[in-house]
């Protein structure tokens, strides 16, 4: 039977509501926490970015579940040595309750710095060899590296867990699917889709976790709920490679204008019908994955969490 997580948004939520919300998360009886790593949102009205790495030391004190990022990106923005002590030191404080989810990114945080963006294939290149020097430096031995896209000089972890930081890979295409495959620890995606569970599996993920995560709005409301979509998330409805290659969350901005109310409420759970909640969840569940999270769009985040504790997930977890 899956386990099922809440998921942190640090796109739509500051640090001290993220705490808020995993307390809220472990009282209404969920398993693991899934913490997204931003630097901006996806767009204005979404309105916070806050550190992930000083999130994940609050949360460390704060509940006792598992935490994951979903997911990192150790490629531009930020050098993969670096990304290993911050991962390293957050498995310490977490005693092993820690998941470093991984993938190739989006220009929307990456480019800052005023790097080139590269294609996809180069982003999963770069994604490789930066996983190679994570699980070098999580041995706490000293690491030098002299590889493609990244250079490592006399580089030693000293703060590091028991065991290696598990590396869960994200796909959402063949590609990236067969990366994970290949060398990951666990596969992350976001659609519950049977065939990409698959081709992890046989294609050497074997019995590896597979996560996936989805986000619904609670409410009593449905039109309401289905606005508050519109308005803060309806740049999850953008096809294609959009997420990857816009550059700021102004051009999000333009790009969702596209999306109307009618999408959304064709696509997206809203409103407090107990029975699409838990279809929307088992949908993954029935595809084969290990470990399924749900994110609750908009303020009303006591109301999603008293509800899914009352009547989601007594059906989702029964025998």
């Amino acid at each position: 039977m899956p386990e099922y997580g809440y998921f942190l948004s640090c796109e739509e939520f500051g640090p001290a509501d993220l705490i808020e919300q995993a307390r809220m998360a472990e009282q209404a009886g969920f398993r693991a926490l899934w913490i997204s790593d931003h630097y901006h949102p996806w767009n204005d009205a979404q309105g916070q970015s806050p550190f992930v790495w000083s999130v994940l030391g609050a949360l460390s004190e704060a509940v006792s579940l598992p935490v994951e990022t979903a997911v990192t990106c150790p490629t531009v923005r930020t050098h993969p040595a670096v990304i290993a002590q911050a991962a390293a030191t957050t498995a310490v404080m977490t005693e092993g309750r820690f998941r470093l989810g991984v993938g190739s990114g989006e220009a929307l945080n990456e480019h800052i710095l005023g790097h080139v963006w590269p294609p996809a294939s180069v982003r999963l290149e770069m994604l490789e060899e930066s996983i190679q020097i994570m699980r070098r430096l999580f041995t706490g031995e000293e690491v030098s590296h002299h590889g493609t896209h990244y250079t490592v000089e006399n580089a030693r972890l000293y703060t590091v867990p028991d065991e290696p930081v598990p590396i869960d890979i994200s796909g959402f295409g063949p590609a990236a699917t067969a990366l994970a495959a290949r060398v990951g620890d666990g596969y992350i995606t976001m659609m519950p889709e049977a065939s990409m569970v698959e081709q992890f599996r046989k294609g050497g993920g074997g019995a590896k976790l597979v996560s996936g995560g989805t986000k619904v709005c609670y409410g009593t409301d449905r039109d309401e709920a289905v606005r508050t979509v519109h308005r803060l998330w309806a740049n999850q409805f953008l096809p294609g490679e959009l997420a990857q290659v816009l550059p700021s969350p102004s051009h999000f901005e333009q790009a969702q204008t596209l999306v109307t109310e009618d999408m959304v409420r064709d696509k997206a759970v809203c409103g407090d019908d107990v029975d699409e909640h838990v279809a929307a969840l088992s949908a993954f569940a029935d595809a084969g994955f290990d470990r399924i999270y749900v994110n609750q769009i908009g303020p009303d985040q006591r109301g999603f969490f008293d509800f899914y504790r009352t009547k989601v997930l007594p059906q989702l977890t029964q025998d």
